[in-house]
């Protein structure tokens, strides 16, 4: 009834991997922008990479179709189940070899169900973040069986799916998160930015990147704002990234008497350039896998202060490229926060601890080659256990008949008495 593997062809023989990358749309996010970056620095001469967007773009996606096919469109609701035949079609009209889905949801579930009934060799589902609402829920975990790898982004976010999310151990295979350390690097502030937000050179400024959603908690950041400005009036707060919590959040600025302090900024295409404006970089988030913001920043060598979820401890070492503190303590993340505002030796110290860590250990080249070799490993297993099935189907080579022994000539009548 389902598609068996096309025909493998050993990997040496073939050329590179077509890769479909499997995602709801494309706004700006973290596991979006990660996208981004491992699609154009994918070596082509051993991955293909297309990208699937089941409903429509976004602005990411639109931007990546400038450079690789992008397909969209196939999904017009949760419960559309044409989605089915239409992703079957097009991954056997592609010829991909592997499917990646992205995140949990609908993506991982037809992704992988499609992929599997288009005989992809490869079927993998890459995971960037943790907890509500991003749980591998009951239906997708029916399609275990068929997943090569889960994906995680860090060691502690891999061990955190073997316990939470129901996937085998087996089958966690973790890939850090990288960042560009050639885009992201320490740089003087961007004068003509700085002027656009109305900044006035000198002050202190802290900020955040994250999108406006319940999970990054922005509520925490302004509270340890509404702090910081109590003890140091001048500084002033950037906060990037959009979402459906954004007149909420203006709201409460204005009501704690922030809004000469805070800078509300939206999406960004020069994260760097604003980077370049901070004293200071915090989150503030409820949970978190391995988030690139932070990667970022301290590639940018500005100290961070942030909570203590998720993966985040493996890159924010405490005391040394910043200062960790407990979910939700408003007042310790304002007074780690000001010691770094008020301490520029200690800022400086870390930021520059925090760039070599990041150079040594979460570079997105790091990151571009795990892909590379996770699939290729994948397809090769695959071409072997495809050989070894082919081998155990022969018939067994049949054995010449044993040769007769000749009969004993009968003695002559010169040799009978």
């Amino acid at each position: 009834m389902f598609a068996r593997h096309r025909n493998l062809v050993a990997l040496e023989d073939r050329g590179p991997l077509r890769v479909m990358f499997v995602i709801t749309s494309m706004p700006v996010g973290g596991a979006e922008t990660l996208l981004v970056e491992l699609v154009r620095r994918i070596d082509r001469k051993r991955l293909l990479p297309e990208v699937c967007c089941l409903k429509e773009r976004g602005p990411l996606g639109d931007l990546l179709a400038q450079e690789i096919p992008v397909h969209t469109g196939l999904l017009t609701h949760k419960l559309d189940l044409r989605v089915l035949p239409r992703l079957t079609r097009l991954l056997r009209q592609r010829q991909i070899d592997a499917v990646v889905t992205i995140e949990p949801g609908d993506k991982m579930f037809w992704g992988r169900l499609t992929g599997w009934m288009a005989g992809v060799p490869v079927i993998c589902s890459a995971l960037h973040s943790t907890g509500v609402p991003f749980r591998v829920e009951w239906l997708n975990r029916q399609l275990t069986p068929i997943t090569d790898a889960f994906i995680a982004c860090a060691k502690p976010h891999g061990r955190y799916l073997v316990e939470h999310e129901g996937c085998p151990l087996g089958k966690v295979k973790v890939i850090p998160n990288g960042v560009d350390v050639e885009r992201f690097h320490p740089r003087w502030p961007n004068e003509k930015l700085q002027r656009e937000l109305g900044l006035a050179p000198g002050s202190p400024v802290v900020g955040i990147v994250a999108a406006l959603r319940p999970v990054k908690h922005h509520e925490l950041f302004l509270r340890s704002a509404a702090r910081i400005s109590d003890r140091i009036p001048s500084a002033r707060f950037l906060i990037v990234g959009d979402g459906p919590q954004r007149a909420m959040l203006e709201t409460m600025t204005r009501d704690l008497g922030l809004t000469d302090a805070v800078r509300f900024l939206g999406n960004r295409n020069d994260i760097e350039e604003v980077l370049s404006l901070l004293d200071v970089f915090m989150l503030t988030s409820h949970m978190e896998a391995n988030p690139v913001s932070i990667l970022e920043a301290m590639a940018s060598e500005i100290p961070v202060v942030a909570t203590r979820v998720g993966s985040v401890e493996e890159t924010v070492l405490h005391g040394k490229t910043g200062y960790l503190v407990e979910p939700d303590q408003a007042r310790d993340l304002a007074d780690q926060t000001i010691e770094l505002l008020e301490n520029a030796t200690v800022a400086e110290t870390m930021g520059r601890a925090g760039r070599e860590y990041v150079v040594a250990h979460w570079s997105i080249t790091r990151m571009i080659d795990g892909y590379h070799d996770l699939l290729e490993t994948i397809y090769r297993q695959k071409v072997d256990q495809a050989r070894r099935r082919d081998e155990r189907r022969q018939p067994p080579a049949s054995t010449p008949e044993p040769p007769t022994p000749e009969s004993p000539a009968p003695p002559s009548a010169a040799n009978q008495t």
